[in-house]
């Protein structure tokens, strides 16, 4: 027989390991603990949609929409008729065209449209956790799938939900513990502004038209505001090079962003306006906002948002205020691991018990189980290993004690409590074992909740 060939996952679809998982999960808990505290709900959404939803909600220019979909086709299932009905010849199916999501806000507002929730209350806190999707050049801190965790506050106009969604991804990333963070801030204006900034762009870019890449050569034609947004070197150094918005936006505009400055200098945050900065998706309006990271280099955002008051309305809803953000957790997890914060995150055991020889494993496997019903986390050997080598395990696991049992142990009623930092044995039956092992858990815990606390610059 000749050698089975393997299989490997999708390029750009990387395993999530066990090694990795302590990271992405301190990331993931510290999202529902801000976001909760801050009057979030969790809102789960289909991994694919329409492709329509994205077409009119980021927009039919855009580099997502234009090159980064996961977009196929499905038939439609004809419906089945009851049984009291005439039955008809059923038409062929049709071709849905669906797409797998490449960002998160678009499917909530279509949740929030779909069910009329601003109908049972005017104002929603969302957030949600999951994979994306976007069909782009595998590098680092860019994948073909990844997690995104974000927020989307819906039903608002008012400039304190700007402001509070700026704080929010400030505090999210403090609660991470990834220090060093720098928010950036602008505004876009409304519509009617942008129509006029678009067309003093396209007057003074036309006269650069041949040092723009291909992709802006066109943006040119159909969306000078979108040059903004290029990563091309060449194209963003142009763009710096552009007046800011500022002067075309309208009274209501100006004093709206005026008003969220004025809040996130009340709330002390700091902050750096970025009349350049622009976000890459159509629905935006009014605010945008950034957070990065300089440890990441060039592509250094870990986190970007804005307001987008159209896109219930886009979307068949009633007219409604939105701000939202969206965390990128690949980003973000490097940017942790080059700060160095992400070490001794994999939880050690809290108790690793020893059989000194196998007559005693039944015993092990039942106190193994007694001390994992309180809540303490127990490991224990599964391949029949000499003691020598169970107590390497313990070790590997970072245990806390080493619980040894044999004969004499078992006919005592009292165990060999190792204390693995220091070495220090002492014997105490298994009730007062799990009574102290509780307390440690506890400590233990309540310690990992808090390291996450650092300042957010």
């Amino acid at each position: 027989m000749g050698k089975i060939e393997t299989i490997s996952a999708p390029r750009g679809m990387p395993d999530t390991l066990p090694s990795d998982m302590p990271l992405l999960r301190r990331i993931e808990d510290a999202a529902h603990r801000v976001f909760r505290i801050c009057g979030y709900e969790e809102i789960r959404t289909p991994m694919f949609e329409e492709t329509r939803l994205f077409v009119r909600g980021i927009g039919e220019a855009t580099d997502i929409v234009e090159k980064e979909m996961y977009t196929f086709t499905a038939p439609s299932m004809p419906s089945t008729p009851s049984a009291t009905s005439t039955p008809t010849p059923t038409p062929p199916p049709a071709e849905d065209s669906i797409t797998l999501r490449p960002e998160g806000t678009a499917p909530v507002v279509r949740a929030v449209v779909e069910h009329e929730l601003l109908k049972r209350q005017g104002f929603w806190k969302l957030y949600y956790v999951g994979p994306m999707f976007r069909k782009e050049r595998p590098q680092a801190g860019r994948l073909r799938q990844f997690e995104q965790i974000g927020c989307e506050a819906v039903g608002s106009g008012e400039p304190v939900v700007d402001a509070e969604s700026i704080l929010l991804a400030a505090r999210f990333f403090n609660e991470v513990g990834l220090p060093g963070v720098q928010v950036r801030i602008n505004t876009i204006g409304c519509p009617d502004c942008r129509a006029v900034y678009r067309a003093v762009l396209r007057e003074l870019l036309e006269q650069r038209r041949q040092e723009l890449c291909k992709d802006c050569q066109a943006r040119l034609e159909r969306n000078a505001f979108r040059i903004l947004d290029c990563k091309n070197p060449t194209c963003k150094a142009i763009a710096q090079t552009l007046p800011p918005i500022y002067d075309h936006l309208d009274p209501n505009c100006l004093k709206h962003y005026h008003d969220v400055k004025d809040l996130l200098d009340r709330a002390n945050l700091s902050y750096r306006e970025d009349p350049h900065l622009v976000r890459g998706f159509d629905y935006y309006t009014r605010t945008v906002f950034e957070l990065s990271h300089s440890a990441l280099g060039a592509r250094d955002a870990v986190c970007g948002g804005g307001r987008y008051d159209n896109l219930v309305a886009e979307l068949g809803g009633p007219p409604a205020g939105c701000v939202g953000f969206a965390v990128g957790v690949v980003p973000t997890v490097l940017a942790l691991q080059k700060q160095k914060t992400a070490e001794a995150l994999q939880p050690g055991a809290d108790a690793y018990l020893i059989a000194v020889n196998d007559e005693v494993r039944p015993e092990i496997f039942c106190m193994a189980e007694k001390l994992r019903a309180e809540g303490i986390r127990a490991e224990m050997d599964y391949e029949r290993r000499s003691l020598k080598a169970q107590m390497r395990s313990a070790n590997k696991f970072r245990a806390r004690y080493a619980i040894v049992v044999g004969p004499d142990e078992l006919a005592a009623g009292r165990l060999k409590l190792k204390e693995m930092a220091t070495g220090e044995e002492t014997h105490r039956t298994l009730e007062e074992a799990a009574t102290l092992l509780k307390l440690f858990s506890a400590r233990r815990s309540g310690v990992a909740a808090k390291s996450g606390a650092a300042k957010t610059e």
